[in-house]
């Protein structure tokens, strides 16, 4: 099968076209023809620092692209909640020692997947997966319940765009920084409340939207420095939630209001074999949620195919992208 691959660590150009084996199914498992996957910023992440993110670098040369959608071609025994024909969507390889989605097909543990939602695209069911576990498990770790008053940072992102929808699902009241102009336009039309962090303060939408309280629950999808951001406009007692923590923060902020900070890192499972039934069992949930319209992602206007894996990347990291990248194989 045609498959990009890449046999050393760097920037975009280490993708190669490479003809390798198909994978065979086995326990567990099924086989999956791949109609779509997105790239993520982990994605890109691994291919520029290989071995200095270790245990996420794949054996070399490998297949990243841990997003996809696709058809089920063969089943693996024990296997009872998909048949050859399904149309799935799952976040199930693309680092260690899991062939990613940059081919034509790939072997995926059936825990890891879920029934692609009926009523969108193979390309925007792609797009969904990693950032849509992501924004769930911190939501839901978090306690987001109706009536609160939720802060999204980022909410034009990957994770941001789907976590205000969440959020919003949930019955929260829900506000979302972004830079202006089409970002926040994006933010306005998921139904949250737009902030222009370049142009308003901390305390300036806090007291404006929460009178001086703070949020209830911040879903941070920037962190690192903007984690003192998170802590500033959280309520007394109040929940904070982030996809990246890997940077020395000061505490005080969060000791003197009492917040409790949960870290989402949703590669555990594939990493571990730790609790992989609930990534599936949120994707589930996700594909309801879409097929209640409640729930759109949101695709990037510009196409690639399979060929052009290096492009995608590269047209991620300008940080000129409005939603998920998605590539079609």
């Amino acid at each position: 099968m045609k498959a990009m691959t890449i046999n050393g660590f760097g920037g975009s150009e280490v993708f190669v076209v490479a003809d390798i084996p198909k994978p065979e199914v086995k326990a567990g498992h099924v086989v999956v023809k791949v109609a779509a996957t997105s790239v993520n910023t982990v994605d890109t992440m691994i291919r520029q620092m290989g071995e200095d993110i270790a245990p996420l670098a794949p054996a070399l040369p490998g297949v990243l692209g841990m997003d996809f959608a696709g058809t089920i071609e063969s089943v693996g025994e024990g296997v009872t909640d998909f048949a050859i024909g399904d149309e799935v969507y799952g976040c199930a390889g693309g680092l260690a020692d899991l062939q990613g989605a940059l081919a034509e097909y790939m072997l995926a543990d059936s825990k890891l997947i879920a029934h692609k939602p009926k009523s969108i695209s193979m390309r925007e069911a792609a797009a969904m997966p990693l950032v849509g576990i992501t924004a769930y498990e911190g939501l839901v770790r978090a306690q987001v319940s109706q009536g609160q008053k939720v802060l999204v940072h980022g909410g034009a992102g990957g994770v941001g765009h789907l976590a205000l929808q969440i959020a919003k699902y949930f019955g929260a009241d829900v506000y979302a920084t972004g830079s202006g102009g089409e970002q926040s336009e994006l933010i306005e039309k998921l139904g949250a409340t737009a902030i222009n962090y370049q142009t308003e303060s901390v305390s300036d939408y806090v007291e404006k939207y929460t009178s001086g309280a703070g949020f209830d629950v911040v879903y941070d999808s920037i962190g690192a420095a903007n984690l003192l951001n998170s802590f500033e406009a959280a309520a007394l007692n109040g929940q904070v939630a982030t996809t990246v923590s890997m940077a020395e923060i000061d505490l005080t902020g969060a000791h003197f209001k009492g917040l409790s900070l949960h870290v989402v890192f949703m590669l555990i499972p594939m990493l571990h074999d730790h609790k992989r039934e609930q990534h599936g069992e949120i994707l589930a949930k996700l594909a309801e949620i879409v097929d209640a319209g409640k729930l759109t992602p949101v695709v990037d206007k510009q196409h690639f195919d399979l060929e052009q894996a290096g492009q995608a990347h590269e047209h991620l990291t300008h940080g000129k992208t409005l939603g998920k990248v998605v590539i079609s194989v």
